[in-house]
């Protein structure tokens, strides 16, 4: 951990680049999990999703063998629960239940919780300017949604309930998000992210193979594996949200927020929404009105005002 007054102007619109990328490829998960959801389980689902991106993660796991402490240890697997069995299973869960445009917009509440939590627990500044963009950019991603006509979704109408949970999910990705960088003060954003994915993965397989495994003994509800009638279109559908939304995007943030103020790399998070509205409506035969080019609109200004702006007020301390 450096002090430093100014972030070099390479490193910020580096770390500015990876928040943007991973904000794009997050936003073909929902998409994804849809044509995957067609086929299985919400928990199988995810387990196999992040069964590939373990596969993703396994030559940064290889090159760089670490010992943590056991405080490291304990935020790292509590990190690992927020962030991959806890959001995952909600998050799809809500998906299951509502459509892809609704679940769209409840993640474009993120950025704001995010930056809300950087200022009270991490010392992180926002000044109105800051707050303003970031408020543009929730505000474009919900016009985006909400400019859809919408028909039938392929779930059926969305629910309160479904709604919730997704919002919910994304409470605890905010968690996930600073414990992360709680652990990259002392560990490199590739370390973190492959430990974390590992950790949280063999949760999940506890989690949905535990109960399958132990039903010869005792009686329980469990389904089984879905493997064999499988399509291609839902292994290929599985294999990109493992390496593309799950494995290159954790990387890619993970850096990302590493270089940049986590208040500011936020507007990126509505990069998902947007890119994720836009595939819902598509998925869902709907079409995008003017208001989806507005909100588009705001989510660009405001990408450019942060970005513009990081190089005249830094916060005081870096992690380097």
């Amino acid at each position: 951990m450096t002090e430093t007054g100014k972030i070099p102007a390479r490193t910020l619109w580096l770390g500015y680049g990876a928040c943007a990328l991973a904000g794009s490829l997050w936003g073909t998960g929902f998409y994804f999990g849809r044509l995957a959801l067609n086929e299985m389980s919400v928990e199988y689902m995810v387990l196999y999703r992040f069964l590939f991106a373990c596969v993703g993660m396994l030559p940064v796991i290889l090159m760089n063998r670490v010992r943590l402490t056991p405080g490291e240890m304990r935020v790292l697997l509590i990190s690992a629960a927020f962030g991959i069995p806890i959001q995952f299973l909600l998050q799809f869960h809500g998906l299951a239940l509502t459509t892809v445009s609704h679940a769209a917009l409840m993640v474009g509440s993120m950025p704001v919780l995010l930056a809300a939590a950087a200022a009270m627990f991490a010392g992180e500044r926002l000044d109105w300017v800051g707050w303003a963009a970031l408020a543009g950019s929730t505000a474009g991603a919900a016009l985006i949604v909400l400019g859809g006509h919408h028909g039938q979704a392929a779930s059926g109408e969305p629910t309160l309930r479904g709604d919730l949970l997704v919002l919910c999910s994304m409470v605890t990705a905010l968690a996930w998000i600073l414990l992360n960088k709680k652990l990259m003060r002392t560990h490199s954003p590739p370390v973190v992210s492959a430990y974390t994915t590992l950790s949280g993965t063999v949760m999940l397989v506890i989690l949905i193979l535990g109960p399958l495994a132990v039903k010869p003994w005792i009686a329980n509800g469990s389904a089984p594996i879905p493997f064999s009638h499988v399509s291609a279109t839902a292994w290929t559908a599985l294999a990109l949200s493992g390496l593309a939304c799950t494995a290159t995007t954790t990387l890619l943030w993970n850096w990302g927020i590493h270089h940049v103020p986590a208040s500011r790399a936020g507007v990126f998070l509505n990069i998902e929404p947007a890119l994720g509205s836009y595939l819902g409506v598509r998925l869902l035969g709907e079409h995008l009105g003017p208001y989806a080019w507005i909100g588009g609109g705001l989510i660009v200004a405001a990408a450019v005002t942060l970005t513009v702006r990081g190089h005249e007020s830094e916060p005081s301390v870096i992690f380097e």
